[in-house]
């Protein structure tokens, strides 16, 4: 029987790969491993106890918090922070960022974490597959100094690592640092996440679009032109309409089937839904890595210049020719 690496292992191994290799890295993805484990336990266990439904209040952006959201962002808070390794973290929950003090007092710390602790989690009370999505940068203010916004407002062509954690029918924890994409599967019996799935990649074309079709009403009309041609009866056509509405789940899907998610700006939201931060960018890098393509329609996402912690954007995402044609249509109709 075939012995599958571990995720420590396969961290270590691979150690090398970083051109930061202190080891300070290797020790923020396993303070995510362990925040992970215990997520996913709380996870299993919604219907049993009250930590399903409305928490009763609000994030920033004017979201019904669930009760799970704010499990999971106090535990990934403070697994980090306990941990000593970052210096600063924002948190799609948070209204702002939390600098963190290393051991010293000196503020010796490099790395800074973004953090989606729980995306699609207004799923959780019907079953659906949930997760978390995470986004690693090096500061740049001085070492030595707290943390300013601006290590947060970094392009996410500086990101030095990326990730997702998908809590489903098994769990998963698939992640980059650059050099390419690689899934790591939860036993639960023993709490160890095993490689499972190897240099992950899209097939470059794909006929899977995910899009809340609801909203066509309100979608700009380059979108409107690519979902018909998305359903027009010609050449390998029509393709298959997949929407599960978590966005790691339908990201995670197209990039093992092939297909485009798309979540573009409409007359109801002037500047999108989804978080530049938080979601677009860590996506934006996990599908460049795994031979995909992230856009806004027009300009490639890692490439926006963020202008506030919680920016909002336009997103296309997935297999490269689907992202490539979405982006024709827009440009045919740009207003």
């Amino acid at each position: 029987m075939k012995k599958h690496k571990t995720l420590g292992e396969f961290i270590i191994e691979k150690q090398a790969e970083f051109r930061y290799s202190s080891g300070e890295l290797s020790k923020l993805i396993n303070a995510i491993r362990l925040a992970a484990k215990v997520v996913n336990h709380e996870v299993n266990k919604a219907g049993l106890v009250d930590i399903i439904g409305a928490s009763g209040d609000t994030n920033i952006q004017g979201e019904n918090q669930q009760k799970l959201d704010v499990m999971a962002n106090e535990k990934f808070i403070q697994t980090l922070t306990n941990r000593e390794i970052v210096c600063g973290i924002a948190s799609e929950e948070e209204d702002d960022f939390i600098t963190i003090n290393s051991l010293d007092k000196k503020h010796q710390n490099k790395y800074i974490v973004l953090i989606d602790p729980l995306d699609g989690s207004s799923n959780i009370d019907v079953n659906v597959s949930v997760g978390t999505i995470f986004s690693i940068y090096r500061r740049v203010t001085p070492i030595g100094t707290p943390v300013t916004l601006d290590d947060f407002l970094q392009p996410g062509r500086n990101q030095v690592a990326a990730g997702y954690v998908i809590y489903g029918t098994s769990t998963m924890l698939v992640y980059t640092t650059g050099h390419g994409v690689n899934g790591f599967t939860l036993n639960p019996a023993i709490g160890t996440f095993y490689l499972s799935h190897p240099n992950m990649c899209y097939p470059e074309n794909g006929r899977i679009y995910s899009v809340n079709e609801g909203n066509y009403i309100h979608f700009p009309q380059g979108v409107k032109d690519y979902i018909k041609y998305c359903q027009k009866e010609e050449d390998d056509r029509p393709y298959t309409s997949r929407y599960i509405g978590s966005l790691v789940s339908d990201f995670h899907r197209n990039m093992i089937k092939g297909g485009i998610y798309m979540y573009p700006k409409s007359s109801k939201t002037q500047d999108g839904k989804l978080r530049l931060l938080y979601e677009c960018n860590p996506m934006a890098l996990i599908a460049e890595q795994a031979n995909g393509k992230a856009s806004d329609g027009f300009r490639r996402i890692l490439d926006i210049q963020p202008e506030e912690l919680h920016q909002r954007t336009s997103f296309f995402c997935g297999s490269k020719k689907m992202v490539e044609k979405t982006e024709e249509f827009m440009l045919k109709s740009p207003s």
